[in-house]
């Protein structure tokens, strides 16, 4: 089995409940990661490891577990928001598997093998200024060196990277929640799940019923639902051509996800009444045309992610089905937005 056959199947077993018994070998692995979370976040609680405060407000998007979850619609959802609350964002981002160098610049018609895929969907749905880097220290001041406007930064991910302090922390879970909820390499979580208790919100996507202790670990926290509501397709070639549903019935439909859950994706196209045949692959997969050839007979339908890494690999005719987060308001009417802005409240809108 290759690598990456090993992986998916790893975390397959990761959302098995209870834990799988092939994973008990891993435990002892588990146990010494445990470990050396909490004394990394130790030593940056206790000032021992150095952290940098940027001149601006920082709001992480982040989760707990390995893999997506949401957090790249939410990332959108949020930019709006703060914009149409009057400021100014710009986006940081690792940009997985991207070539680039901290503090690179994307944009909208950059290259997803150096900036990375949802940085690079990003930089072409948000309308703020986008960086990427693996020191999101780095990143951000490059990023209000080049953009001094910018006076709230949004960070896609780096709920572990402590060097940046933070002002908002949002933890993310999907439909599969925490899994096992063991750490790596025995299950899905970069840290315990008691590091919820130090986020500001939960956001649960697309999770009809949240599991124990996934409960529990949240329950003093403000908690808000939300949904993946599906727009209408676009050509994968120009994004300026549309479809509807009824376009597609009848003809021989073939989609593929590498994203965090592609079931997620299947799901939604299921629920549109369309009837496909499902190609998975593992989450940020760097397509080859190789691996588009077996819908030469039919029509390729994929996510807004994947389609920045296949135009260029296929000819042949293909749609794109983009998402937008919908955010309910917690069970007190106060809206994620509100909680948020509660937090930044003080940091003066320069």
């Amino acid at each position: 089995m290759s690598q990456a056959g090993c992986a998916q199947r790893l975390a397959r077993l990761w959302y098995q409940r209870p834990l799988a018994r092939a994973l008990l070998a891993l435990l002892p692995l588990s146990w010494l990661f445990r470990l050396l979370v909490s004394v990394r976040r130790g030593l940056y609680r206790g000032a021992l490891l150095r952290s940098y405060r940027l001149p601006v407000p920082v709001v992480v998007v982040g989760n707990l577990t390995v893999g997506g979850s949401g957090k790249t619609p939410l990332v959108l959802w949020l930019t709006q928001r703060l914009r149409e609350a009057g400021w100014r964002p710009g986006i940081i981002s690792r940009g997985y598997r991207g070539a680039a160098a901290s503090g690179h610049a994307v944009t909208p018609a950059g290259d997803p093998a150096q900036v990375g895929d949802e940085p690079l969907l990003l930089a072409r749905r948000s309308g703020v200024p986008v960086y990427v880097g693996g020191d999101r220290v780095r990143t951000a001041q490059a990023l209000l060196a080049a953009h001094p406007e910018c006076n709230v930064i949004v960070s896609d991910d780096g709920l572990q990277h402590y060097r940046l302090q933070r002002t908002v922390e949002i933890a993310v879970f999907d439909a599969r929640g925490a899994g096992n909820s063991q750490l790596l390499p025995a299950g899905p979580l970069r840290e315990p799940l008691q590091r919820l208790s130090a986020v500001t919100a939960v956001v649960w996507n697309s999770l009809a019923e949240v599991p124990e202790p996934l409960r529990g670990a949240a329950r003093d926290l403000p908690q808000f639902a939300m949904q993946l509501c599906a727009q209408r397709f676009f050509a994968l070639h120009d994004n300026q051509r549309h479809c509807a549903v009824r376009d597609l019935v009848g003809k021989r439909l073939y989609a593929i996800a590498g994203i965090g859950d592609p079931a997620r994706f299947f799901a939604q196209l299921a629920a549109l009444g369309l009837v496909f045949e499902a190609h998975p692959f593992a989450d940020h997969h760097g397509y080859s045309a190789a691996d588009l050839a077996f819908a030469d007979d039919g029509v390729l339908l994929m996510t807004e992610k994947d389609a920045v890494k296949c135009a260029s690999l296929t000819t042949r005719e293909a749609w794109v089905l983009p998402v937008d987060a919908q955010l309910m308001a917690a069970d007190d009417g106060k809206s994620l937005l509100d909680t948020i802005l509660e937090k930044l409240d003080g940091c003066t809108i320069a």
